[in-house]
């Protein structure tokens, strides 16, 4: 009886301590892997940094201007093209080829719907 009562309590001994083990090494390889995950957040980091750099020097105005008079042969504006808002064309008057077609099909116009009020509108009726 007394074998069994040694056996009983070195079980109890043994059994939460390898359940404090099983913790402690789980929580060492989640540690681990936080560690990783944060040096892939640092090395991320420093990658759209050089990325913000690298666009940096990619808009830079003179450079752009070096490949626009390069590639693109365009001409300087000249005084006689700069002219005032008021001598522009009113953009309200032109109507495009689509609105004169509604316009000659009397299409133009706004429509009736069943909650407006004006005359000639009408409301569907239920099909009851």
């Amino acid at each position: 009886m007394l074998r069994y009562l040694n056996v009983l309590s070195v079980a109890a001994l043994v059994g939460p301590a390898i359940f404090a083990y099983s913790i402690k090494y789980e929580t060492m390889h989640y540690s681990a892997e936080i560690v990783k995950l944060q040096h892939s957040i640092e090395s991320e980091h420093d990658r759209m940094g050089m990325l913000r750099a690298d666009w940096a020097h990619l808009v830079r105005p003179g450079r752009v201007q070096a490949l626009a008079d390069r590639h693109l042969e365009m001409q300087a504006v000249g005084v006689d093209q700069v002219v005032k808002a008021s001598d522009l064309p009113d953009r309200a008057a032109r109507i495009d080829a689509i609105g004169r077609k509604l316009e000659l099909l009397g299409l133009a116009e706004p429509t009736a719907t069943p909650n407006d009020k004006r005359t000639g509108a009408t409301t569907p009726s239920s099909g009851r």
